[in-house]
């Protein structure tokens, strides 16, 4: 079971999404799901509320490392290979630039392209929520505690500094650093840093994935190849081709074939592997 909602009015300038997943009772797999996990530009707290581990590769020969408990996912400039081995239970928060420095005292950029486990960032107050979630009765119910949790904690900070915040609301798939530097009213580099430490990415690296989420969802609604392409911004239908391989792992066309249920989720094998998930699967 999947579900997922906007947060409440209040957490909405630093929470896009809540989500809960729940397939503990559906017994285990008899093969590993295997996933393309895509880059939004967005991190993510993330509970894994039972032990099923979650093994994470940046590439099919890599070893990868294990997943478990309370973590923070930073925001990531290409996909990341997601493999599943048993039925998981999970509750977790999308959560906006600006976040990071609210909820764990830093800068997205130190957070970014890893994922990091809430007591490093939280302490024990980690392990105390996570065991909150884990004895409420449902997922509707998970999704509540944290966002009460999440709602008690954002007003005690300052917010995402203005200028940032007025070029993110402007900024899109077509933008340009320069202009957003212009429109900010603070240096390059003093613009820069600031970025980097709400979003978690460089301005352009940024640009690059709203570009390629852009084009995503054009894909999915069955546009031509060259008129996403061109919609998107990309100089031609080869530049498309190469930041969506770089950015997903598979081709345009590959991409549109499996077509998943969830946008940045593609379902994949890994090498000697067939890949057993269902169309329509979700994530745990």
């Amino acid at each position: 079971m999947f579900v997922a909602r906007p947060p409440m009015p209040l957490l909405r300038p630093f929470v896009a999404q809540l989500w809960a997943t729940d397939d503990a009772g559906a017994g285990t797999h008899t093969a590993t799901p295997v996933e393309h996990t895509l880059p939004t530009g967005l991190m993510h707290l993330v509970f894994r509320l039972n032990d099923a581990p979650l093994r994470l590769r940046e590439s099919p020969q890599d070893a990868g490392v294990l997943l478990r408990g309370a973590l923070v996912g930073g925001a990531r400039s290409r996909y990341v290979i997601r493999e599943r081995s048993a039925p998981a239970c999970s509750v977790a928060a999308v959560l906006r630039p600006g976040a990071a420095s609210l909820l764990f005292g830093g800068g997205a950029h130190e957070l970014a392209g890893r994922h990091t486990p809430l007591d490093e960032l939280w302490g024990r107050e980690a392990a105390l929520l996570r065991e909150r979630l884990q004895e409420a009765p449902d997922a509707v119910s998970r999704m509540a505690v944290l966002e009460a949790v999440l709602a008690a904690r954002l007003p005690r900070v300052r917010a995402l500094h203005p200028g940032i915040a007025a070029v993110l609301a402007r900024m899109d798939a077509a933008g340009s650093v320069a202009a957003a530097v212009a429109h900010s009213g603070v240096s390059h580099r003093h613009f820069v840093a600031q970025f980097r430490a709400a979003t978690g990415l460089a301005p352009k690296t940024w640009l690059r994935v709203q570009r390629f989420q852009c084009a995503l969802r054009q894909l999915r609604r069955g546009d031509a190849l060259a008129t996403v392409a061109a919609d998107a911004g990309y100089s031609d239908q080869a530049h498309f081709g190469r930041d969506f391989v770089a950015f997903s792992g598979v081709t345009p066309t590959a991409y549109r074939s499996r077509l998943p249920a969830q946008a940045n989720h593609v379902p994949v094998a890994l090498p000697g592997q067939i890949s057993s998930r269902p169309r329509g699967a979700r994530r745990g």
